[in-house]
């Protein structure tokens, strides 16, 4: 018997409502809405707007419900590390800060006063950035926030949104995982790290692993949308954890690249690595599915570029890929991870500096900025892939790239050829199929995540890049390491 199950899978820039019905023949995908996400800037500051998010998932219920096919249940999957803030009446206190936001500017030095770098790593395995929720709430506690000081919850966005759908509170693992907050042995959250931050475990909701139940949707939800009593599914909150569990492979030797506004690059394993080695390079053990360590690295994406399509009104990528393979190769190159790409108020302004500060021709034409940024992206890829090698328990065969980037096929051509090893593509929706095949887990449609990633490779088309022009790409490698040091 089929199963409907539905996926509200929101990320930094866009949101979406993808009904997955699985059948003895494989998996059928549908989307029913598609959302933007804007950060709201004011006084200086920078929010999500939540309660538009809310809405939005509300109106993705409300079209499965008028086409009348019956949902078994959903889930919500959301980007890493922000959180809301809940009174005791179980109000919203506030829109949840962004990870954008300047304001942990220097928070992790601060924040090492009292609890070394080296400890920290050991006790969380995460990797230090100052957006990282411990530091967020660190110093939203030095700057005497409103909001948190009559707390009596903090929920992780994916649980807040859980939350107004049901009216439950819950603490999901793997979004859990992200906020530095966790402590990577024993996978629940770390008493002293709470108590430095004044908090206890009660600060937060019932902790809950991937494929528990969270509530049903609230009576206030079904009148809204017509939906039914249908039951609300901690999925794999963070969406990469989502897009990992959706990775079409046929063994354990492979890395993964999630491709989207963040490039997170790793491998699965089943103990964290929290060595020396790991923490020099700056390696995150964040929560996965079963029991998996996610052994990764944050890498800035096509953030790049999609904040200069801002400011070229949003020109097509066709064009703008057309644009830059006509553009001399190897230009201008920069570090994707600088400081200076962060959140730049004009990001083409923000590379021809740095190009110019680090003596490269500056670009001078729309194509040969995006030639730098795809070039640049597959060579820092490299990059981190040389890291990777050195701590994974398995050798690196093949790269999944899965998420919207896993379309763009020059990138795709492009890190095949730097990083010398095929290239598997696909599927582009995976983080919506990886929150859908938890919930399939829970209902009893398949048993378990291997049998799922042979499912969803017989359902989805896949395009395999083999790597080309490997000594022009090592030679590029070794230039790209000299100029942007």
């Amino acid at each position: 018997m089929k199963q409907n199950f539905l996926a509200f899978d929101l990320g930094a820039t866009s949101g979406r409502t993808v009904m997955g019905t699985f059948t003895d023949c494989g998996l059928e995908l549908r989307e029913l809405n598609r959302f933007p996400n804007h950060l709201i800037e004011t006084g200086g500051r920078y929010y999500w707007d939540i309660y538009a998010l809310y809405r939005h998932i509300l109106d993705g219920l409300a079209v499965a419900a008028r086409e009348g096919e019956p949902v078994t249940s959903v889930g919500v999957d959301t980007w890493g590390v922000d959180f809301v803030c809940v009174g005791k009446d179980g109000a919203l206190l506030r829109q949840p800060r962004s990870y954008r936001d300047p304001y942990t500017e220097g928070a992790p030095e601060k924040l090492f006063e009292r609890l070394s770098r080296a400890e920290l790593y050991r006790k969380t395995g995460i990797q230090i950035m100052n957006f990282n929720s411990l530091f967020q709430l660190d110093a939203m506690r030095r700057q005497g926030d409103s909001a948190l000081e009559v707390a009596d919850k903090i929920l992780f966005v994916p649980d807040a949104l859980s939350y107004m759908l049901t009216g439950e509170m819950v603490t999901e693992y793997t979004i859990a995982s992200t906020s530095q907050l966790v402590n990577v042995h024993t996978r629940r959250l770390d008493g002293e790290l709470l108590r430095l931050l004044g908090l206890t475990e009660s600060s937060f909701g019932r902790f809950v692993y991937p494929g528990e139940r969270v509530g049903t949707l609230s009576e206030s939800v079904r009148r809204m949308t017509g939906a039914g009593e249908v039951p609300v599914i901690a999925v794999a909150g963070h969406d990469t954890a989502s897009a990992v569990a959706a990775v079409p492979a046929l063994d354990r030797n492979f890395a993964y690249l999630s491709s989207g506004t963040w490039s997170l690059m790793g491998v699965e394993t089943d103990t964290p690595e929290t060595g020396p080695e790991a923490e020099s390079l700056n390696f995150t053990n964040e929560g996965g599915v079963e029991g998996t360590t996610r052994l990764l690295k944050n890498i800035c994406g096509m953030w790049l570029l999609e904040r200069c399509r801002e400011r070229w009104e949003g020109a097509d990528y066709a064009t703008l890929i057309r644009e830059a393979e006509a553009c001399e190769p190897f230009r201008s190159l920069i570090n994707p991870d600088a400081a200076d790409f962060a959140n730049p108020a004009d990001m083409e302004a923000s590379i021809a500096d740095y190009c110019a500060r680090t003596g490269q021709p500056v670009p001078e034409r729309r194509g040969q900025v995006v030639r730098c940024i795809f070039e640049s992206l597959a060579l820092r890829y490299r990059q981190v892939l040389e890291s990777l090698r050195t701590l994974s328990p398995h050798p690196i065969e093949t790269l999944h790239i899965i998420g919207g980037g896993s379309r763009n096929d020059v990138l795709n051509q492009y890190t095949a050829n730097a990083i010398g090893l095929p290239v598997v593509a696909g599927p582009s929706e995976a983080t919506a199929i990886g929150n859908l095949a938890i919930q399939a887990i829970a209902a009893g449609a398949a048993e378990d995540i291997a049998s799922m990633r042979a499912l969803i490779r017989r359902s989805v088309s896949l395009k395999v890049y083999q790597p080309t022009d490997t000594a022009v790409w090592d030679k590029a490698y070794a230039d790209y390491k000299q100029r942007v040091k």
